[in-house]
Parts: structure tokens; C-alpha cells; sequence
């Protein structure tokens, strides 16, 4: 009885005092100053440096996997591990994806002091891509790891409908360095569908999204990295030429299963290309893409530019500036709360004016670039489109493939191979 008295007595103090911390405390006019509680605070340095080495050992890990051994067991092994550490545990932050935005803003403005753990997160899977291919994305990223986890079947998408999804995490990307840069919002972190899920809270409505690219993950092979990923695409143009690359069993019988076991269809099949050109066709083909790309480059800046004022009232600053001006034109007896804390600070109505012309000519500059970008993406989407190769065997489309290595285990010459211990491409 006395035991429970005293957890019942310690209860309640415990509710007292935290009760108290509630409201403000006393302002004592005798110049009584409060004593400053310190608290221990967890060595994040520690974590960091855990995370890094992490990274760089599980990347190598599936690099000598996809590469050397042709083995898919441990990228699951890999994916299990990464959406337990770099998921849940880590709640999804340092994330490789997110630090675009740090980059990009830290490029153009020499004050942004951005952490050095950030830009090797943002350098090492370029780098490791460089040498080996897509490695992060198979399964060290827990992004993508979690979507490889939880697919089941892969129904395959139209090229056309795959071509033009295809296009989103460029304009996705694009337009989140103009956001960075302008430092108007993070907005891959804003948007990001699953970090919900690996805290285990937070916004439903991403959540919700993050959900259904998980049901849509069991159907087919990592709709975020395909059709959302801006670091995805990033790593797409190194993987294009990396010196160490995926390649199918050199004694390969066409027998079409790697093709069809692809999640992400980054396998093409053979295609003999029965429209053959003349030497004359083919120049006057070239000189026509010679003239349509930078004409579809100057009308994406020129449309982009046209919007920049109304894109750049997403920026915090230029919604204040509309306030004000409004409360200027019509003075109201209530402020809304922003523009209430604006002048209360000191702020004035002359300040808001030059930092949303300063917004202004940023956005308009950068707009442009963006725009011009969009409009680049969009036209080589379309040559590449146009342009027939012929293919007299299966090949992997580096730039598509993100070495998941689900194509070893339905080859039966692979199998064959790995049996017999006969490693070698």
C-alpha cells in the first residue's frame, strides 16, 4: 500500500509540474533570472556517420550482387534491411532525394550553409551509379525498397502511357530546384508519400497517396520511382554510361522471361526496324531535330516566364505582400494573423515592396530557365520516341533498369550458370 502511495504521490507531482510549464512564468520586476536547465542531447554525429557508412557498405553490397555474383537474394535482403534502418528507424531523413533542394539552393546562394552529410548523400549514389549502375535504387533507397517489397504482379503499361508518365519526375524535379533556389519551399520533402508511413503519422493526405502507390506497387513494378523519383532520373542520365553495367546472360535463348519478370520493363525485346532510310533521309531527319529542339526549348522558357508572376505567389513573402497590399487599399480593423505578427515586428510596407520586386525578377529569371528545360525534356522525349533501332537480341535499358536483379531468377540460363558456379559474363 505505501508502494502504491508513493507512484500515486510522484504521478501527481510529475502532472503539477508539467501542468505549470503550461503557463507563462512570473515577470519578476527585481532583475530574478530564471537558471538555465540543460538537457542531454543525443550525438546525431554518431548517427550520421552510421548512416554514411551504411550507405556506402549496402550500396557495394548489391553492386557486388547485380554485378559480380548475378544474385537477386541479397537486394532483398538489402530492401529488408533499408526499409528497417533508413525507413522506420530513421524516419526516412538524411534522404538522398530530398537533398536536391539543399544542392540547389546551396549552388546559388553562397549563405546557405548546407551540412556535409547532406551533399554526400546527394554524391555517393551518383557516384556508385557512375560505376555501377542504378545500385541505390534497387533496394539501399527505402523508397524504392519498400514498393520492391510489396510487388507481386507486373502488368505491363502501354509505351505511350509509359512515355508520357515518364515525363513527370523531370518536371517534378525542375520545378523543385526553382522552388529551392528561390527558397520558397522543399517541396520534395513537403510531398514526399511515405514518409508518413515510415513515422508513422503525420499528413493523411499524403499518407493516403503513399498507400495507394503502395496497392499500386503489388500490381506493377515501383510506380514512384518510375513515375514520380526526381533523384530517380537524375541517376538515369549517369547509369547511361556507367563502366560496370547489368547484362544478360551473354548465352541467352530469347526465351522472353527476363522481359516479362522486369517490375520497372527496362528490358526490350528484339525489333527489327523495317522502315530503312536513305543517307539523304537521315540527314534532312537531323537537321529537322536540330531545328525542333531548340525551338521547343525557347517555347517552354517563353510559356514559363509568361506564368512566373503567378508561380511566384506561392513564395510566403509575395502572399504577405498581397496582404498588405490589400490592407493598404482597404484598411481592415482585424489583420489577418501573418501580416499582424509582420508589422508588430517592426516591419514595414516599404520592406515587403522591395522584397517582392527582388521575388519578382528572381522568378521571372529562373522561370524562364526552368521553362527552357521542360520544353528540352519534352523534345528529346519525342525524338527518342521517333527514332527505330534494330534489335536482334534482348537488351537492358540502362537508363530504365534500376538493378533490382529480378531478372536473374526467371533466366534459366543464369540458374544454369550460377549451379555450375560459371559467374562470368
Amino acid at each position: 500500500m505505501r508502494k502504491i502511495s508513493s507512484a500515486l504521490l510522484l504521478l501527481f507531482c510529475t502532472f503539477l509540474t508539467h501542468g505549470q510549464n503550461r503557463f507563462p512564468k512570473p515577470d519578476f520586476e527585481s532583475g530574478y533570472q530564471y537558471p538555465t536547465f540543460r538537457y542531454p542531447v543525443p550525438n546525431e554525429t554518431v548517427w550520421m556517420v552510421v548512416d554514411l557508412l551504411l550507405l556506402t557498405l549496402l550500396m557495394s553490397l548489391v553492386a557486388w550482387s547485380v554485378i559480380r555474383k548475378r544474385k537477386r537474394a541479397p537486394v532483398i535482403l538489402t530492401s529488408i534491411f533499408s526499409v528497417g534502418y533508413f525507413g522506420f528507424f530513421r524516419t526516412g531523413c538524411v534522404c538522398s532525394i530530398g537533398a536536391i533542394q539543399n544542392v540547389a539552393l546551396a549552388l546559388v546562394d553562397s549563405s546557405y550553409a548546407m551540412p556535409l552529410v547532406v551533399a554526400l548523400f546527394f554524391i555517393l549514389p551518383i557516384f556508385f551509379t557512375l560505376l555501377f549502375g542504378r545500385v541505390f535504387c534497387a533496394g539501399v533507397c527505402p523508397l524504392g525498397a519498400l514498393q520492391e517489397l510489396a510487388n507481386v504482379k507486373n502488368y505491363r503499361l502501354s509505351g505511350a502511357l509509359a512515355s508520357a508518365l515518364g515525363l513527370i519526375p523531370w518536371i517534378y524535379l525542375i520545378f523543385a530546384i526553382l522552388f529551392a533556389v528561390t527558397r520558397t519551399s522543399f517541396i520534395i520533402c513537403r510531398f514526399d508519400p511515405f514518409i508518413g508511413i515510415f513515422r508513422l503519422g503525420g499528413d493523411m493526405g499524403m499518407i493516403l497517396f503513399g498507400s495507394l502507390l503502395l496497392i499500386a506497387s503489388v500490381f506493377t513494378g515501383r510506380p514512384f520511382c518510375r513515375f514520380l523519383c526526381p533523384y530517380g532520373a537524375i541517376l538515369s542520365l549517369f547509369s547511361r554510361v556507367s563502366v560496370w553495367k547489368m547484362r544478360l546472360t551473354p548465352s541467352c535463348i530469347n526465351c522472353e522471361l527476363c522481359h516479362n519478370a522486369c517490375p520497372v520493363d527496362a528490358i526490350r525485346p528484339p525489333y527489327e526496324n523495317k522502315v530503312k532510310e536513305s543517307r539523304t533521309q537521315g540527314v534532312k531527319r537531323i537537321l529537322a531535330y536540330l531545328i525542333f529542339l531548340p525551338v521547343m526549348t525557347a517555347g517552354g522558357a517563353f510559356l514559363l516566364s509568361l506564368t512566373s508572376d503567378s508561380v511566384s505567389r506561392v513564395h510566403k513573402d509575395m502572399q504577405l505582400y498581397d496582404m498588405a497590399v490589400q490592407n493598404e487599399a482597404s484598411p481592415q480593423n482585424i489583420l489577418p494573423l501573418e501580416l499582424e505578427v509582420f508589422y508588430g515586428q517592426g516591419g514595414a510596407f516599404q520592406e515587403l515592396t522591395s522584397r517582392s520586386e527582388r521575388l519578382r525578377a528572381d522568378f521571372e529569371r529562373y522561370a524562364a530557365i526552368a521553362g527552357g528545360l521542360i520544353g528540352l525534356v519534352i523534345g528529346l522525349t519525342l525524338i527518342n520516341l521517333s527514332l527505330k533501332r534494330t534489335r536482334p537480341t534482348y537488351e537492358i535499358d540502362d537508363a530504365a533498369c534500376v538493378n533490382c536483379g529480378k531478372c536473374f531468377n526467371y533466366c534459366p540460363q543464369n540458374r544454369m550458370n550460377v549451379t555450375q558456379g560459371n559467374n562470368k559474363l
